[in-house]
């Protein structure tokens, strides 16, 4: 839902594709659209600290424990690089690994690819609450400072 604005040689061409797209409006999108663009601007304002914030604190931590963070601007995701980590399968199999062992769950790139793409990449939700992010840190820490492997798991 939303609006556009743009030079008429653009906007003719997606008002066509948009006859095609919508055919309901759902009604709770539209009243959470009226509440957004009657709240005051400081709510969003803070909103978007408060998730820089949780980012900024994910990036660091994972950081310290090998992961990679790449930059990232406005999203409710951190992308990190999982290559220095000595992990030898696919993204799939160490988000996997991760949610079975470490209890943290992390999202594969590869997923949102057709054909072949990055497999060394993942990405964690950030828009938690400040202590699920903690745990989910402290967990991973736990789990990359063990000196052997859990009851019966392997070392990544």
């Amino acid at each position: 839902m939303g609006w556009v604005e743009g030079p008429r040689a653009l906007i003719g061409p997606i008002s066509k594709a948009h006859q095609f797209i919508t055919f309901t409006t759902p009604n709770a999108f539209q009243i959470a659209i009226a509440q957004g663009l009657e709240t005051e601007e400081g709510y969003f304002l803070g909103l978007a600290r408060e998730l820089q914030g949780a980012r900024d604190f994910l990036a660091a931590r994972l950081a310290d424990i090998g992961f990679k963070p790449l930059a990232a601007q406005g999203t409710y995701f951190l992308t990190v690089d999982i290559s220095g980590l000595g992990f030898g399968g696919s993204d799939v199999e160490f988000c996997e690994h991760l949610t079975e062992h470490a209890r943290v769950a992390a999202i594969p790139l590869s997923a949102f690819y057709t054909r072949s793409g990055p497999t060394h990449l993942v990405r964690f939700a950030v828009c938690k609450q400040r202590h699920v992010l903690e745990e989910a840190a402290e967990r991973l820490g736990a789990y990359f400072r063990e000196p052997s492997p859990p009851e019966g798991g392997k070392r990544i």
